[in-house]
């Protein structure tokens, strides 16, 4: 009996079309039309684009992260090259000028 009821299972978006599968996550029969294979699994569109939307979730948080990380190290290397630059121009400023005016 449940090989028959298997058999008259209609796909829950297509009423006329016979279900192949049921989708892992939502549990809904549908036809092959409706499923897509993802990693190895069988599952529905709907069920596809949630996984796909918490998957992306926690990369834009890294990304985002890592992109605060980048701007931060930008801006500490260009204050150490000013830095380094303005420091040695005093140094050459001062070398000059005890050349030009030496102590008497």
């Amino acid at each position: 009996m449940s090989d028959e009821r298997l058999l008259r299972q209609r796909c829950a978006n297509h009423e006329l079309r016979e279900a192949v599968c049921r989708c892992p996550q939502c549990r809904r029969s549908l036809c092959r039309e409706c499923v897509t294979d993802h990693e190895g699994r069988l599952i529905c569109a709907s069920c596809l684009r949630i996984e796909a939307r918490n998957a992306v979730t926690p990369r834009r948080r890294g990304r985002r992260l890592k992109e605060i990380g980048i701007g931060v190290a930008g801006v500490f290397l260009a204050w150490a090259l000013y830095f380094g630059a303005a420091q040695s121009l005093i140094t050459i400023t001062e070398r000059s000028e005890r050349a030009a005016w030496p102590d008497r």
